[in-house]
């Protein structure tokens, strides 16, 4: 397509006041073949394959450099005592992970974007900007694990960031939305790795499920501070606005949306399962031996000796695949926020061949990224720090505005949420609260 035919298409577009995600998968088709899985009768593994890939891999990505190095934590520090937050916070998951797919296949618009319709382009350009300011410092967390990963090894982090930088932003802009897709899900199967060390680590599994279902509350603040992290690496905001924004580009909709739900759910409960995996095998080795952590490189090595090399080896490795998965994902989601929020398309399926906001974001996100980790010198502490206490602030904000738009007739149309669900979410919002306000108290000194 030229340039010219591609401005007149977009032209149309916008007379028509189409969705830039309706038209997405314009040039390659793929929205068609989606259509004719569905549509073509032949059994409902086959449906669930259309619609696969949303759920599971905003779920995995949440098991990221932070959350590996929180779950660590956990199990390092107390043992068997807090591993109920992990289901606890699958729940909730599962929760808002469908809320967030329900309203952008009743609306065919990404968080940003219903956000921007809803309230105005300025409400929109908050969205955008907090997300983007709360993302980069993740996105740095993201390749400061590749570079943790690649130090097990001995490879540099000036090395392995800028490989890693180059080999996801050609796969994400010059692949078609399928193809990106099935390179994620791929990545993503290098998680299961973590269920294995969980199982070399040996551990008093008596002892992990009473813990596990069992709530037993913190005698000490650092306590609940890591419950309160536990939450808050499990539901994060950009995962929220990925799985949103991502669900229209696949082209979920209300009659596709049944199977949606099952990929959330699996998606949801695999990472449950992986942070579990991690926080058993710390739980069983590190805290048995008094050993304390500050991060997810920190844990391979202390494995070691623990548990031998070769569970060294394999958390290594589950740390590098879910480094690189949430490296693509969270630039990918910050990428759909801005577009969405300046009202350009939003699409892993656009033409390359022309400036597209989207993969401009994108590659602008991962350049800075890859040189703050890589150059010497830079504070790039400071800078996750400061992320994450902007991400405990928009966290809240996120969550109240997704149980907003679901209950909004206006928006949602039939697909409004019902008063039960509503219920339930007032009362999962007010946990997020509680602890978002639990990290401010730890952050202002209280601990």
């Amino acid at each position: 397509m030229t340039h010219k035919a591609h401005r007149a298409t977009h032209r149309i577009r916008q007379r028509n006041q189409a969705p830039p995600h309706a038209v997405a998968h314009h040039h390659r088709g793929i929205s068609l073949k989606f259509a004719e899985l569905l549509k073509s009768g032949r059994g409902a593994w086959v449906a669930f394959l259309a619609v696969l890939g949303p759920g599971l891999l905003a779920g995995l990505s949440d098991d990221d450099p932070a959350g590996i190095t929180t779950y660590s934590v956990l199990g390092a520090d107390f043992g068997y005592q807090l591993l109920w937050i992990i289901p606890a916070s699958t729940v909730l998951l599962v929760q808002f992970h469908l809320i967030a797919v329900r309203i952008g296949a009743a609306t065919g618009k990404g968080f940003v974007g219903i956000i921007r319709e809803k309230w105005g382009h300025a409400a929109g350009y908050f969205a955008a900007g907090g997300l983007l300011f709360a993302n980069f410092g993740t996105i740095c967390a993201e390749y400061a694990g590749i570079s943790a990963a690649g130090g097990l090894v001995g490879i540099p982090s000036w090395i392995s960031a800028p490989v890693a930088g180059v080999l996801i932003s050609l796969v994400v802009v010059l692949g078609s939305f399928h193809r990106v897709e099935r390179v994620l899900l791929f990545i993503s199967s290098t998680l299961v790795l973590y269920i294995v060390d969980g199982l070399l680590a040996e551990p008093e599994w008596g002892e992990v499920i009473h813990g596990s279902v069992v709530p037993h509350l913190p005698t000490s603040a650092a306590g609940w501070i890591a419950i309160a992290a536990a939450l808050g690496t499990t539901l994060a905001p950009w995962g929220l606005a990925f799985i949103q924004s991502y669900a229209v580009d696949k082209k979920i909709s209300l009659e596709s949306l049944r199977w949606a739900r099952v990929d959330v759910i699996i998606g949801s409960v695999l990472t449950g399962v992986i942070g579990l995996a991690i926080a058993v095998a710390c739980a069983a080795t590190l805290n048995k031996a008094g050993v304390h952590i500050t991060d997810a490189g920190d844990a391979a090595k202390a494995l070691e000796p623990l548990a031998g090399r070769f569970a060294t080896v394999l958390f290594g490795a589950g740390l590098l695949g879910a480094s690189l998965l949430a490296a693509a994902i969270v630039p990918i989601a910050t990428a759909y926020s801005i577009a969405e929020g300046v009202g350009e398309p939003a699409s892993l399926d656009l033409d390359s061949h022309h400036f597209q906001w989207f993969y401009a974001a994108f590659i602008g996100l991962t350049i800075a990224a890859v040189s703050v980790v890589s150059l010497p010198g830079l504070p790039l502490i400071p800078l996750i720090y400061t992320s994450q206490v902007v991400n405990a602030v928009l966290l809240p904000l996120h969550v109240i505005a997704l149980q907003l738009l679901a209950a909004d007739a206006a928006i949602m149309g039939k697909s409004q949420s019902e008063p039960w669900p509503r219920f339930l979410g007032w009362c999962s919002i007010t946990l997020v609260v509680a602890c978002v306000l639990a990290l401010g108290w730890s952050w202002l000194g209280g601990a």
